[in-house]
């Protein structure tokens, strides 16, 4: 295997050099507990708020409204229960509004807290897996609490008109909380121009570190803590705070945004050239999500009567790594969630296989996909079991 062909940059990235060398300091020298009074923790202290700094600069959000957590899914529970928990105690209501669509992160806690005495609205997507504003402000009521969309799908790709949902939102005063753990980098992260209250990140989503992100809470916004122990972070969230990890995604999301513009026009082409060659050699794809909407680096598929982690696998002992969904759900035995929401037919539900493109593929990995994966394709359509 001469070279690895990586392509799931939804399901993780390489930690950029820039970002290893902006937490290396704080590892060895820069080690102190970022609560302590003396000189070593008010250094570790002061580096966690330049790097709120930089990442309010990021979102257009003031620093203290930022709360460092373990990554995306702590991002979005936090969001949904410490909202539910403190909109519930001040008698505001008990309904919850998101989508059929959402990542298990905010799927499976909006199910729980549906067990728990909420009442939750799941909102049926369309064919690409978009929900409108409409359809949002149709769904409200007056003891809506908190709603929740994400701002591009994992699985299939599919943008959301976040700004325009967030408007109806805004204009009725109702908490609007996003997963938007797919866009750094790739999509505009402006917290005013988005018109959201929430929003969850990841920083190995975007070339940073796993096992830190964050979650941007707009001032005032009532907010139950889910890890008490502490007083760090306001309150909001207890826990010494990682300081190297925080210095790492600071870094990580600053560069994302700087080489926002330079990556989409590299990526869009890459994603195009994939798909129209790809449906084109193969007759029992489908492309899923939207044709246009999607993220840059995305393209996703349905293969019908083949079973799409054979062949992934297959895809991977000659050097090309690629997944099928959601890595969280990987080995999971039912179709996606998402797939069967889009309304995908029956027969393609198995056939699911997610090809992301991140910022150091080329066109020539674009060839090697396309070649093994119609070679691929066939050698597994030869052995589907024939009618007689």
């Amino acid at each position: 295997m001469s070279e690895f062909i990586y392509l799931d940059h939804s399901a993780t990235t390489p930690v950029d050099p820039r970002v290893v060398e902006a937490m290396q300091p704080y590892w060895t020298s820069m080690f102190g507990n970022p609560a302590s009074l003396h000189s070593a923790g008010k250094a570790a202290g002061a580096a966690v708020e330049s790097a709120r700094e930089t990442i309010a600069r990021v979102l257009n959000c003031a620093p203290s409204e930022i709360i460092f957590t373990s990554g995306g899914t702590e991002s979005d529970n936090l969001a949904l229960r410490g909202v539910a928990a403190a909109q519930a105690a001040r008698g505001r209501g008990r309904h919850i509004v998101t989508t059929a669509v959402e990542h298990h992160a905010v799927y499976d806690v909006a199910q729980e807290l549906a067990d728990h005495g909420f009442d939750v609205t799941f909102l049926p997507v369309d064919e690409y897996g978009r929900v409108t504003p409409e359809q949002v402000a149709a769904a409200l009521r007056p003891d809506t609490i908190l709603v929740s969309v994400m701002y591009a799908n994992n699985e299939v790709g599919t943008i959301n008109p976040i700004s325009a949902i967030g408007a109806e939102l805004r204009a009725r005063r109702i908490p609007f909380h996003v997963d938007a753990v797919q866009a750094p980098g790739l999509l505009p992260l402006d917290v005013a121009a988005l018109n959201v209250d929430l929003l969850s990140l990841s920083a190995h989503k975007f070339y940073g570190v796993k096992g830190i992100g964050l979650l941007y809470v707009r001032r005032a916004m009532p907010l139950q803590p889910q890890i008490v122990g502490g007083t760090q972070q306001g309150h909001r969230r207890a826990g010494t705070e990682p300081v190297a990890l925080i210095m790492g995604m600071a870094k990580a999301l600053e560069l994302a945004e700087a080489e926002r513009t330079e990556t989409v026009a590299k990526l869009i082409p890459l994603r195009d050239d994939a798909i129209r060659r790809i449906l084109a050699a193969i007759p029992e794809a489908a492309l899923t999500g939207h044709p246009t909407e999607r993220l840059p680096g995305h393209a996703s598929f349905a293969m019908r009567g083949l079973n799409g982690d054979s062949i992934l696998l297959d895809l991977n002992e000659v050097g090309i790594g690629a997944s099928g969904g959601s890595a969280c759900t990987t080995g999971q035995q039912e179709p996606s969630h998402v797939l069967v929401a889009l309304g995908v037919d029956p027969d393609r539900l198995m056939g699911q296989m997610r090809f992301v493109f991140g910022k150091h593929s080329t066109p020539e990995q674009v060839d090697k996909l396309v070649y093994h994966l119609t070679v691929l394709a066939e050698r597994h359509r030869a052995m589907l079991p024939t009618l007689d």
